[in-house]
Formats: structure tokens, sequence, C-alpha cells
């Protein structure tokens, strides 16, 4: 069978596979492992601990630390292929994926006029797909730097400039304190609905323990707990531009919208050094308009706005997505329609992405091995 994607989803799901005596191929279509990982910014750590980010087989090195580096993640996953010998072809993408002409099995259509034939096949090329970098009107007409975050290395070669960060996310947050770190001139960050913020650990104990606690509680009781949690541990920033959300914070999360993990945002909104302001409208005569109808003139806009599964080219035809383009099921469920087709790595849940990936793959392998 065949793996699409050289992640940690994809490696993760190979390695059960291979250790209940099935053969995985994996496909990736760059030349390494964990592609996506080498093009994050280089500030960027976990934000789950290492010990619960783990996948099957294999602990991530004590010498690490709790929050793993991005470059460490890299070489965790380098070291993971080769620990569990898996086979990995690179350079090979995949542009699609039909069901084989005597009903059973899959055909895929990769790099090169390639058709290759497999029992099954597992999804796994990645939450963070492709960049997403909104058609805002006037866009063109922008007279400084525009840039997707996923462009965004580090803050020197924005030294003494003033930036705009659009998008409070966890990358919004985490690019807007490195950028203040680093010598921006001024930073400001655009909102368009305010986050839920979260401590990434108090007292030793992460957010993410409480994320996994959490995972099966009935919504309502979670939001109703959380926040009083919220109103003592993290400060009102309401006099700053960033008010306290008017939803609850798990009914976000299923609204796909995960809390920001404070790594210093806190502190810079608290200190000015960081200014909240209006979501982005447009673009006018070669300057920024905010949904409040200010404008300003930035020297770089960098767009955290997210990232596309990007599967419909590869399986839009199969009806396993759904309208946001997002499988409808993952770890050993298959829809109907595609069986033996598996996903995982599509979600992005509190308890942790690397977590749950793990688990995902635990339980693609027993169900093909059991079929």
């Amino acid at each position: 069978m065949y793996v699409v994607g050289g992640g940690p989803g994809g490696l993760s799901a190979a390695a059960a596979l291979r250790a209940r005596g099935v053969r995985a191929v994996v496909l990736e279509k760059s030349d390494g492992v964990g592609a996506s990982w080498r093009t994050h910014y280089d500030r960027l750590r976990l934000h789950t601990t290492r010990r619960l980010s783990a996948l099957p087989g294999l602990a991530i090195p004590r010498s690490f630390g709790r929050w793993v580096s991005r470059d460490n993640v890299l070489r965790y996953l380098e070291k993971y292929a080769e620990f569990h010998q898996l086979e990995i072809v690179t350079g090979v993408e995949v542009s699609r994926l039909e069901r084989a002409a005597d009903g059973t099995g899959w055909l895929l259509h990769a790099t090169g006029g390639r058709e290759l034939t497999g029992s099954a096949v597992v999804i796994a090329t990645g939450y963070n797909h492709t960049p997403h970098l909104p058609d805002w009107p006037g866009r063109d007409t922008y007279a400084g730097e525009l840039l997707h975050a996923s462009d965004y290395r580090d803050p020197r070669p924005y030294e003494g400039k003033d930036v705009l960060v659009v998008g409070v996310g966890n990358t919004g947050a985490e690019i807007a304190v490195d950028l203040v770190d680093g010598g921006a001139a001024r930073v400001r960050l655009a909102v368009r609905t305010p986050p839920h913020i979260v401590r990434r650990s108090t007292a030793g104990w992460p957010a993410q323990r409480t994320g996994i606690l959490c995972r099966r509680l009935p919504v309502p009781l979670v939001d109703r707990l959380a926040g009083p949690l919220a109103k003592v541990s993290v400060p009102d920033l309401s006099a700053q531009g960033l008010p306290r959300p008017g939803t609850g914070l798990y009914s976000r999360v299923n609204e796909g919208a995960i809390p920001v993990q404070d790594v210093g945002l806190i502190d810079a909104v608290r200190k000015g050094r960081v200014e909240p302001v209006a979501a982005v409208q447009s673009f006018e005569d070669g300057k920024v308009v905010l949904a409040d109808g200010t404008l300003i003139g930035p020297d770089v806009v960098i767009a955290a706005t997210g990232y596309r599964r990007a599967l419909e080219p590869l399986i839009g035809d199969l009806g396993v997505l759904d309208e946001k383009g997002t499988p409808l099921v993952r770890g050993a469920r298959t829809s109907k329609s595609a069986p033996d087709l598996y996903f995982t790595g599509f979600t992005n849940p509190i308890s942790g992405m690397l977590r749950e990936m793990a688990r995902d793959a635990e339980k693609i392998a027993k169900a093909v091995a059991g079929r």
C-alpha cells in the first residue's frame, strides 16, 4: 500500500503499518521528510510537550528539551524514518487517485506519468499544505512588501521597519513577538476576532494536558470552566485593543480556532510593543484600509492567514471531503464511497496534532492489518 506525504502523519502511519507486517511505501513530493517543517520560521517550537509529541515506536530525545525546536523536530523525523527503516520515495508527487479498474484498490497518478496501484492508501499531505493569501480588494496596488507567513524566517530583514501582521492565530502572534524582539520599529497585529489566549504552561502543567482532559467533555461545560480560568490566568487587554472573546473556548475550537498559546504576546501587548488593530478590509492608494476605516501605511504586511488542505485535485471527485475541503473521516474510519482510503493529520485538536497523528497511525495500521 502507499502513504502519500512524508511528514509526521505519513511517517507514523508507515511505521505503524510496518510494525504489523504491512508493506507501506511513502511517496513524498519534496527531496526529504518533514518538508513543511523546513519552511517554518526559525523561532518556532512545538507548543506541545516532548513526551506527548512522540510518534509510535521512538521517543523524542530528552536532550531536545520540553518544547522542541523546529530544527530538532526535523532531526527527529529524519531519525524516525531511519530507525524504522521506512521505504520512502522522494521527488514523487501524486496528482490524482481513482479506483483501480477491477474495483479493488487504488490507482495513483504520479510524477512523470507514473501509474501506481495499491490495495490501500493513506493520505497524509498535511494540514498546512498550501498558503492562503486573501484576495483583498486593491491588493496589487500596495506599495510595500506583502508576504505570507510561510515565507517569513526571522526578523532581521524587518529591523527598523513598520510591520503589520495580519491574523492572530499562534503563527501571527509568535511572528509579531519575534519582530519586536528583533528590532522592528513598529508592529501592529490585525485582529478580526479576538482569540482565546492560554498560558503554554502553568506551574509546570502544560495547556496540552488540559486539552487532553477536556477533549471528551461536553462543549458547554468546557466553555463554562474555561471562562473563569482565563480571567485568573490572562489579564484583560481590552484597553490595549485586544478584548476577551465573546464565545466559549471549546466552541471556537469546534469552529477551527485553536487557542493562542502565549509565548510573549500578552506582555508585548500590555507594554504597547505589539499594537492590536482592526482587521484588514482592503488596500487603497498603496496603503492598508482597516475594517474600522483607519488608513495605515506599513512598510511590510505579513499575512498569517492560514493554509488550505488543497485535496480537491487529488480526491475531489470521490465524495470524501466536506464543503471546506477537509476529509470527512480520519484514522481507522473510511467513507463508504472510498473504502481502504485513510486520512491523518487534517485536524488541529487542542490535545496536540502530533499526539493525535500517532494515535491515528495505530488505528489505521490495525484496520489495514485486520483486512
